[in-house]
């Protein structure tokens, strides 16, 4: 499901149960990251849905790229494999105007 930059930072702040997941690539994650964020690269293919699978199901994923396209994929193939709760942030990183962190 796709939303809003102010819809899925709402949703994310009343979510006991919230996951966010950053699907970019690890340089891009150098230039900062939402905080706690768990990183995996849509890019790594077969790497990818196999950290996917190995995540909780019944948890509520919050997914983010750098301009929202990656991450709309990542969501469709969460779903795709029994995800049943993966926003997509609209506009991704770039349009990101709330707090970032740096990754260690």
């Amino acid at each position: 499901m796709n939303l809003t930059q102010q819809d899925w930072t709402e949703q994310l702040e009343n979510d006991e149960n919230a996951i966010v997941l950053d699907v970019r690539t690890e340089d891009e994650c150098n230039d900062g990251i939402i905080e706690n964020a768990i990183m995996i690269d849509i890019n790594k293919g077969q790497y990818f849905i196999n950290e996917i699978e190995s995540l909780d199901k019944s948890k509520n994923y919050y997914v983010y790229c750098r301009s929202g396209v990656r991450s709309a994929k990542a969501c469709d193939i969460m779903n795709e494999l029994g995800f049943e709760n993966a926003y997509n942030l609209l506009g991704g990183f770039i349009q990101w105007d709330g707090e970032v962190v740096y990754p260690e």
